[in-house]
């Protein structure tokens, strides 16, 4: 089964549906790269994908100890590389505002975070730089 339809629209810009619940996005080329820049570009949605799922699925299993998993939330830097133009190092910084559990848990919660699929799907040599601040 399809997960998404993604067509070009012309100008750089692409539109993508997710066809479960029927949401769209859309993505421009950078600046840098002959685009407009007026909405994600392709790779930033790689970036975006990678806190996202980090974030989730650590809310998972946080909620599942009965954790308040509100408070999270992350910045991510996209670093680009030319000859081939590609992501070369993905640097997130994680807080969790208000985190009240141990230093055990903490590492715990960490591992499920760096472990997450689209992590554990990008190519070895993309570096992802995650760093903790609770």
């Amino acid at each position: 089964m399809k997960t998404v339809e993604t067509k070009y629209e012309g100008g750089l810009r692409t539109s993508s549906v997710h066809l479960q619940s029927k949401n769209t996005f859309h993505t421009d080329a950078p600046l840098d790269n002959n685009g407009k820049g007026e909405t994600f570009s392709p790779t930033d949605t790689v970036a975006a994908a990678l806190g996202a799922c980090m974030m989730t699925v650590m809310a998972i299993a946080g909620e599942k100890k009965g954790w308040d998993m509100s408070g999270m939330h992350l910045a991510t830097q996209k670093i680009m590389a030319a000859n081939p133009r590609r992501i070369a190092a993905l640097r997130v910084d994680f807080y969790w505002d208000n985190c009240a559990v141990s230093d055990e848990d903490r590492s715990w919660i960490k591992e499920i975070g760096l472990n997450c699929p689209v992590a554990l799907s990008l190519h070895p040599d993309l570096k992802q730089e995650i760093t903790f601040h609770f």
